[in-house]
């Protein structure tokens, strides 16, 4: 598609996303839903970034000139969203966010009635709606444009009654990456009994993921070790990844979530089907883990909603990715990385353990990434000769190591991924499967 990608329409603002397209993002969304509701209720949230402002206001400004009604919650998270779509009966979610990106990028991303992320023939009609095709009526009058701030709090009390255990007399870290959870998490926390020590929290519109959260987690590492924590959790600008910092400044990334909580629910017989979904990017160690213990693996391509499609299709009752997006089907539709930070918190009082001992049978094999730039990445991927190469490779290794060939599905570059048990073998994986491109391509 030309606008929307696997996560929403992400651009950088004032250059391919402008405000035009938020009008006309909004007025596509209240005549749809006009065709069958008078005044459809359409929910907007948006994270921190200067831009989201500008980018709410234009997208409630369609949505009422086209008859809808826009509820905005402000300053919330992607999977508050998401919640609140279904929870309250509205017709669609949309969330402004470029997620973990720099504050100069921004997004929106549509959710459907159900809070799941909207399907590519509803977004593909919206993208020809925004090149020209207008074939709706216009409003007889324009819709209201109402404060929903309430549903933030509602959101919150929902999440404050999901774990089993007080969190009192526990120390916990937040770093909210500058971002939509800066005041939600901190909130929840607190309510659930929690002593919190923040980093990450003090937005002022441009430093949204800089030197913090998910993707920059050494900060909450260096904090959680000083302050004596229990744990800390890193969340995204939009919250909705989580990665874990046990109580000696340990990464604990998504393969080690899914790791931990799986082995959990499967105690209290609450894994559907024995089964783990997780991406092609997540590490043999966990499936090794996962195997050791009688649980089985679905494995998707990347992106969580990929994850998604696979789980809710199946009746499986988790799933994620490396990155940190775990969904918990039995709590929501989408990643949530409060939610995910609570469960964990749960399990760590409930077990009495401390966190690094709760993924001490997860040996995560080193892994290697290297982006090579290419002219065809089409082309390279569908060549019979480099994927015979890579799959020949893999069958030698016989599940010892393996290496990945992916295209960027934005950018005109080939990731090679490798995993092995060292990393100089890494190293020579991704260096033969190079050489094989560019002796084939030696214009890449």
């Amino acid at each position: 598609m030309k606008y929307f990608g696997t996560d929403g329409f992400r651009g950088r603002v004032n250059d391919n996303l402008r405000l035009e397209h938020a009008v006309k993002i909004g007025e596509y969304l209240g005549k749809y839903f006009s065709r069958t509701v008078k005044n459809p209720r359409i929910l907007i949230g948006k994270d921190t970034r200067r831009s989201s402002y500008m980018l709410e206001y234009g997208i409630a400004a369609g949505v009422t000139s086209a008859g809808g009604d826009a509820f905005l919650m402000h300053v919330t998270t992607t999977p508050s969203v998401s919640y609140i779509t279904k929870k309250d009966g509205f017709d669609c979610g949309v969330m402004i966010t470029a997620s973990h990106n720099p504050y100069y990028d921004n997004g929106i991303k549509i959710l459907n009635s159900a809070g799941e992320k909207m399907g590519d023939s509803f977004l593909q009609r919206l993208e020809d709606y925004i090149d020209g095709d207008d074939h709706f009526p216009d409003a007889e009058e324009p819709g209201n444009c109402v404060d929903y701030l309430s549903g933030r709090n509602s959101y919150m009390n929902y999440l404050t009654g999901i774990p089993k255990n007080s969190f009192r007399g526990y120390k916990i870290g937040l770093d909210s990456a500058n971002g939509a959870s800066f005041a939600i998490a901190r909130n929840v926390f607190s309510m659930l009994g929690a002593d919190v020590f923040l980093i990450g929290h003090k937005p002022d519109g441009k430093n949204i993921n800089v030197d913090c959260g998910s993707t920059h987690p050494e900060a909450l590492q260096k904090f959680v070790v000083e302050n004596g924590l229990d744990a800390g959790f890193a969340f995204d600008g939009d919250a909705d990844r989580c990665i874990m910092v046990d109580e000696k400044g340990g990464i604990i990334d998504g393969d080690g979530i899914m790791y931990i909580l799986a082995l959990d629910m499967q105690e209290k017989g609450i894994l559907d089907k024995d089964t783990v979904v997780i991406t092609v990017m997540s590490n043999l160690g966990l499936i090794k883990a996962l195997t050791n213990h009688g649980i089985k693996t679905a494995v998707t391509d990347v992106g969580d909603k990929y994850v998604a499609q696979e789980m809710f299709s199946n009746g499986y009752s988790i799933g994620g990715e490396q990155s940190g997006h775990i969904i918990l089907g039995r709590h929501a539709q989408t990643g949530d990385g409060i939610l995910t930070a609570i469960v964990l918190t749960d399990v760590i009082v409930g077990t009495k353990n401390i966190a690094s001992a709760l993924a001490s049978g997860l040996k995560i094999l080193p892994q290697q990434l290297k982006n090579i730039s290419v002219k065809d990445k089409e082309g390279i991927m569908a060549d019979s000769r480099i994927l015979s190469y890579v799959k020949d490779l893999n069958d030698g290794l016989k599940g010892s190591a393996r290496v990945l060939l992916r295209a960027s599905g934005t950018e005109p570059l080939i990731r090679i991924m490798a995993e092995a048990p060292s990393e100089k073998e890494c190293s020579d994986l991704i260096e033969g499967t190079e050489k094989i491109i560019r002796d084939l391509y030696p214009e890449a």
